[in-house]
């Protein structure tokens, strides 16, 4: 009955390692590339508008707006946007975590997180339509930071967002944050941000 019992187990154990690699083969080389669906082109694409203001004091909250336009003739596969500068680097020796943030996003664009941090995605975009990304964040550091924004057509780099004259629909943007909270109020007028006191 022992002898029995563990030919059983070998058994079992040799079906179940052989059932984990044929998986392992039917999901890896054989299957489709994660870029699959994802057409190949360029598609043309313009910021329209970009609203952030550029003097903020520590802890104050602000709205980051980026409008991106479909300034071509076909819909954009899947819309995006790249921001980089919302994060430093500490070289303070012994820190667990050396990526600090500049601005804590309180909330990103609605629906359009992505598997990577500093890339959103809001879905297609037909020609001509415009979608605007927009983010609550609030300021964590002092001193005069640059954000960078770079808008794309889609998430595995087949479909490529490019300007009317084919460069890279980019820009960036500086904000001084102080180390006082602003004194800041929205004009009814325009909606724009007017720091008062300065």
């Amino acid at each position: 009955m022992r002898s029995s019992a563990s030919s059983g187990w070998k058994l079992g154990c040799i079906a179940a390692v052989g059932l984990m690699a044929a998986t392992a083969s039917g999901c890896g080389g054989s299957g489709d590339a994660q870029d699959a669906n994802e057409p190949s082109g360029d598609y043309e694409v313009a910021i329209s508008k970009v609203s952030f203001p550029r003097k903020q004091g520590l802890g104050e909250t602000s709205e980051l707006q980026i409008t991106v336009q479909n300034v071509g003739q076909t819909e954009v596969p899947d819309i995006t946007m790249t921001v980089n500068g919302l994060n430093y680097r500490s070289t303070e020796p012994g820190v667990a975590d050396p990526v600090r943030p500049v601005w804590v996003i309180n909330v990103g664009p609605i629906n359009g997180t992505t598997a990577y941090v500093n890339t959103w995605a809001l879905g297609p975009l037909a020609a001509g339509a415009e979608r605007s990304f927009i983010w609550l964040l609030s300021a964590s550091q002092p001193g005069t930071r640059t954000i960078e924004y770079r808008a794309g057509a889609g998430l595995n780099g087949k479909a490529r967002a490019v300007t009317a004259s084919g460069g890279i629909p980019a820009g960036s943007l500086t904000v001084n944050v102080t180390r006082r909270p602003q004194n800041s109020v929205v004009d009814p007028a325009t909606g724009e941000v007017v720091q008062k006191g300065q």
